[in-house]
């Protein structure tokens, strides 16, 4: 007799096909209708698990990737442990390069994910030697058998998200969206989503999220590189001091700067009001969409979608530690959450 067990062979098949969740709250005094994509529901809890596998499974296919290997990337946390969870599955060694700006949280998981982590200053320039770009690179070369993702100038980070991201949100929205809100980092997420829309219908409007002290948004405007826009920030995953090639800026219509202090607000307000426990990039797209609502960026009958990349859970020594926020000058009265503890004795 044939079984017919409802069950998945292992956690890569519950990759993609992440809800579409209306946001209701936060959202009630704006003009439009708002839905996050709420990418913590991948296995591994964030938007990279996509393209982890699909860039994985492409080395397999070219036979540049074989039993064994090692896989070597550059990551802020999130795309390291989607790595490493396909590399778990998958039979291959994981090295991670990581900035020192990651929370502990997230690399800690990286640690439990069976991953060997470097952790680099995130304060330094991209071509110094010290810094995760740089410390990667030269893993890769000094170790056989291995590639490296570099998911910063990797076109198939790009095609990861034209291939699933993009066709879901069509699908869901029954193309009637008419905005897309994104943080962009490597841009992998905003650039294969956007693809997608604009070939769908040209119409749909593209708004990149970026961060003060990130180049993304004078680049785009501008298609110069000015390191005086550099700067230290807060914000995982967010912005760059760099030109990724992963970014196609010609899919984006326009960029929106948030501030580290807004975002991480943000990110615990959502949690407050609409029940979702996301990360701080989510906060990042959420204050987007509140200064964007203040310029009247949108109307009635407008459907809105909005990225959530990753889950709270990978910030709780961060955005959701009160001890933190205050140590950062984010005291936050509003989103308080000591004060919701009571010890008994």
């Amino acid at each position: 007799m044939k079984d017919n067990l409802q069950v998945f062979d292992n956690v890569l098949d519950l990759i993609g096909k992440t809800p579409l969740i209306k946001l209701n709250k936060l959202t009630a005094s704006f003009d439009g209708d708002f839905y996050a994509k709420v990418e913590a529901f991948n296995p591994g809890h964030s938007s990279k698990d996509r393209i982890a596998l699909h860039i994985i499974e492409e080395a397999e296919r070219q036979g540049i990737l074989t039993p064994g290997d090692t896989i070597i990337e550059t990551t802020s946390g999130n795309t390291g442990f989607s790595i490493a969870m396909v590399s778990i599955i998958k039979g291959y060694e994981c090295i991670l390069a990581v900035s020192s700006k990651s929370s502990a949280d997230k690399i800690d998981m990286l640690k439990a994910m069976g991953a060997t982590v470097y952790v680099c200053p995130a304060h330094v320039s991209a071509d110094d030697p010290r810094s995760y770009y740089q410390v990667a690179k030269r893993l890769h070369e000094e170790r056989k058998g291995s590639i490296y993702i570099n998911q910063y100038f990797n076109q198939l980070n790009i095609d990861a998200h034209y291939n699933t991201t993009g066709p879901e949100i069509w699908k869901q929205t029954e193309g009637k969206i008419t905005h897309l809100i994104a943080c962009s980092g490597t841009g992998g997420t905003i650039s294969g989503t956007s693809k997608f829309l604009k070939e769908q219908n040209p119409d749909v409007k593209i708004i990149g999220v970026d961060a003060y002290g990130s180049v993304l948004k004078k680049y785009h405007e501008t298609r110069e590189f000015d390191e005086n826009e550099i700067y230290p920030y807060r914000i995982e995953g967010l912005g760059k001091n760099l030109i990724p090639t992963a970014t196609d800026f010609d899919l984006i219509d326009k960029f929106v700067k948030v501030t580290d202090e807004d975002s991480a607000h943000t990110a615990r307000e959502i949690s407050r009001t609409e029940g979702l426990f996301v990360g701080y990039t989510s906060g990042a797209a959420m204050q987007a969409i509140k200064q964007l609502s203040e310029e009247g960026e949108f109307k009635k009958g407008d459907k809105i979608v909005v990225i959530f990349p990753d889950h709270g859970s990978r910030y709780m020594s961060k955005v959701y530690s009160d001890k933190w926020m205050e140590s950062q000058g984010f005291f936050d009265s509003k989103n308080v959450t000591s004060e919701t503890i009571q010890y008994i004795k």
